[in-house]
């Protein structure tokens, strides 16, 4: 039997990680300027996140959600405290892409309607629905194609309200900020201006933080850089620190019913002590306002390398557009100077989510690799 062909690999296997470092099989050092998709938001291994798993899984690994889990009590009121969302409900799941699915669903089911309105550029997961609202048809089958979507402009809010203008739009959904895109910033007048016409049009605001989430933007969720209140908001990624969670928060004003929303593995017992695990650090360790101080530091320095165009994002999310490919300086990055760095749909654009954890230091390096890549031609 062989492997289904996911994505292009490099010749490179990581077996152990610390901190933001990841080491191969020969104990060769890279350090993690990617996060695996933006997934390690406290670093490899967190002692703290470590024990906290360790314990769980010597207790109790799992069972369904027919019977009582604290732990999911905790992690709901923990997270309303940190997120500042905290009135509103959470369900559980075990990835974005089937958040968004639930999402979608909450939000058809709220406004009996069906039209979604997405963003050029989106990506919202490869399921069902998810896929049909990502912007990328060569990975959307016929089956996909269950609903019509508008894809619009980012920051085109004339064109959001021609759409909602119709009258049969269930929801917007847009990303806190285009990750897969090449790093696109929201304006926070335009999420501002989208809550407004939701309301005005009966359909509800989704916001995916699916990458942006978990204080990777230097917010806890990037759209509190605008003054709103979504009705759902959808989150993965670095909630888990590389274990699978996912989950939606939902505006008090969505009426629970049994059987709406269902799952066997979400909110499971390892998953929750994963996210608890994540919040205590990012709240004791101060994360969130590190990763806006350093991602200032590092948008500031990046603007000023030869060879890079643009520098785009917040936090600890930045895609740097650069004035020739990416993927041969990645490349050069990662074996030749032991730098991962992540790629876009853009095929000029780097983008750089390492974890939440990464010091001044390890900032400052990689912005002289970058230049030392950039400034020297490749043999």
């Amino acid at each position: 039997m062989h492997l289904f062909p996911v994505y292009p690999l490099f010749e490179l296997e990581p077996v152990r990680g610390e901190g933001c470092y990841v080491y191969d099989k020969d104990d060769r050092s890279y350090l993690d300027f990617y996060g695996g998709h933006a997934v390690i938001s406290i670093g490899h291994s967190h002692p703290h996140y470590v024990k906290r798993l360790q314990e769980q899984i010597a207790r109790l690994g799992f069972y369904s959600n027919s019977v009582q889990n604290p732990l999911q009590e905790e992690l709901a009121h923990k997270l309303g405290q940190l997120s500042g969302c905290p009135d509103y409900q959470l369900f559980l799941c075990n990835s974005g892409a089937e958040a968004n699915e639930n999402a979608l669903k909450v939000a058809s089911f709220a406004t009996g309607k069906q039209r979604i309105v997405a963003f050029k550029g989106a990506f919202h997961g490869r399921t069902s629905a998810a896929v049909n609202i990502t912007d990328n048809d060569r990975i959307k089958a016929p089956i996909n194609s269950t609903f019509p979507v508008d894809f619009l402009p980012l920051n085109d809010l004339a064109a959001v309200e021609q759409s909602l203008q119709q009258g049969d739009v269930a929801a917007v959904i847009v990303e806190g900020i285009q990750g897969i895109a090449g790093i696109y910033v929201p304006e926070a007048s335009f999420l501002e201006g989208v809550a407004q016409l939701c309301k005005q049009y009966d359909a509800c605001l989704i916001l995916d933080e699916i990458q942006s989430g978990f204080g990777r933007s230097g917010r806890f969720f990037a759209f509190q850089y605008a003054n709103i209140e979504p009705d759902l908001i959808t989150m993965a990624k670095g909630m888990g620190n590389g274990f699978p969670v996912g989950g939606v928060l939902l505006h008090p004003r969505f009426e629970a019913t049994y059987g709406l929303l269902g799952t066997t593995f979400g909110g499971n017992h390892l998953a929750c002590a994963a996210t608890l695990a994540v919040l205590e650090v990012l709240e004791q360790e101060n994360l969130v306002e590190h990763a806006a101080q350093l991602g200032e530091y590092l948008l500031t320095q990046l603007k000023t390398l030869p060879g890079i165009q643009e520098v785009r994002g917040k936090g600890l999310m930045l895609g740097l557009q650069l004035t020739q490919e990416a993927a041969p300086l990645r490349k050069r990055l990662l074996f030749e100077h032991g730098v991962f760095t992540g790629s876009a749909a853009q095929k000029q654009t780097v983008r750089l989510l390492p974890p939440l954890n990464i010091e001044r230091v390890e900032a400052e390096m990689v912005v002289a690799k970058l230049q030392e890549v950039l400034s020297v031609p490749a043999v």
